[in-house]
């Protein structure tokens, strides 16, 4: 039997930007993570039990283009695992789907990880990292590859597409609440819409991107000099510009409200947005205060985290 597991992700900025080569910077989350258990099966075929996404069934039952049927048909051609062995898979998560939290990429990466070292063929996290943004792309269209690197290397990163990935440094510890709306939100959508925004008019659009850049550039530094309040003054400009890329939506543009109102030091959606989630800076003492806010207005959970 061999098992893994990997973390959730926020992204702190720069989503949307971060596709046409700005910088974005992302956190894991570990308080919620995929776990994939991979074990032998004495009769043929290959198992799949999926219970929060009520999946279970035979690999070969499923569409080829099914998300967990692509990780393993893929990786299994890639590791030339020819003829396919008898397995059981049992994949737990608790990362909501569809929300940003990067529940995909968190399955994708759990998954290759324990198949391959069931193979006794151990993938390095940069063999993990490309096959997972291969497995991305086939759902995503044009990814900027971020869910992937921060998942797969359950670390902080400072993130441009095609660039060396780089880690930070957090100065001082800071708190995240992320509150869920409930609302399913598919990234491949809203990134396809900024997608024709931007073909439409480039200029422009290269221009507040640009702005978005500068935003992540300075977050990072923030972080770094351990600056928290100027954190969130950065996350509530970066908010605006994703409103001006129509990724925003009412029912987060309220919730945000609802957060900087219950004493949020910044708030802003995170991911590819239209639902999902948003994040609040907040001060350790004001967590609770700003979680039940959050609930009462119609956030479905919340999340408290934090980043050291």
């Amino acid at each position: 039997m061999t098992t893994s597991s990997a973390p959730g992700k926020i992204i702190l900025c720069g989503e949307h930007a971060v596709v046409y080569g700005r910088p974005a910077l992302a956190i894991p989350v570990t308080q919620v993570h995929a776990d994939v258990q991979v074990s032998s099966r004495a009769r043929a075929g290959i198992w799949i039990d999926a219970p929060d996404v009520n999946l279970h069934a035979e690999l070969n039952t499923l569409a080829s283009d099914h998300p967990i049927a692509s990780v393993i048909n893929n990786l299994f051609f890639l590791l030339h695992a020819v003829p396919f062995p008898n397995l059981e898979i049992k994949i737990d998560s608790t990362i909501p789907v569809a929300s940003g939290l990067g529940s995909g990429a968190a399955v994708t990466v759990a998954l290759t990880r324990a198949l391959s070292s069931y193979l006794n063929h151990p993938l390095t996290d940069e063999e993990v990292n490309g096959f997972a943004y291969e497995i991305e792309k086939l759902y995503h269209g044009t990814p900027s590859g971020i869910d992937n690197t921060v998942v797969t290397y359950a670390k902080p990163v400072y993130f441009a597409k095609g660039q060396p990935i780089e880690t930070f440094k957090v100065g001082a510890l800071f708190t995240i609440v992320i509150a869920d709306t409930g609302i399913s939100a598919p990234t491949k959508e809203s990134v396809g819409d900024v997608r024709k925004l931007w073909e439409a008019d480039q200029k422009r659009w290269e221009k507040v991107f640009d702005e978005v850049a500068d935003i992540s550039f300075a977050a990072r530094r923030v972080i770094e000099e351990g600056w928290i309040t100027m954190l969130g003054v950065l996350m509530d400009e970066n908010h605006a510009l994703l409103q001006q890329m129509t990724v925003s939506s009412p029912e987060l543009d309220r919730l945000v409200e609802v957060a900087r109102k219950a004493g949020a030091l910044g708030a802003k959606l995170s991911g590819g947005g239209r639902g999902g989630n948003l994040i609040a800076l907040v001060d350790p003492k004001m967590a609770e205060d700003v979680s039940v806010s959050l609930k009462e207005a119609g956030a479905k959970n919340t999340i408290v985290t934090q980043v050291s």
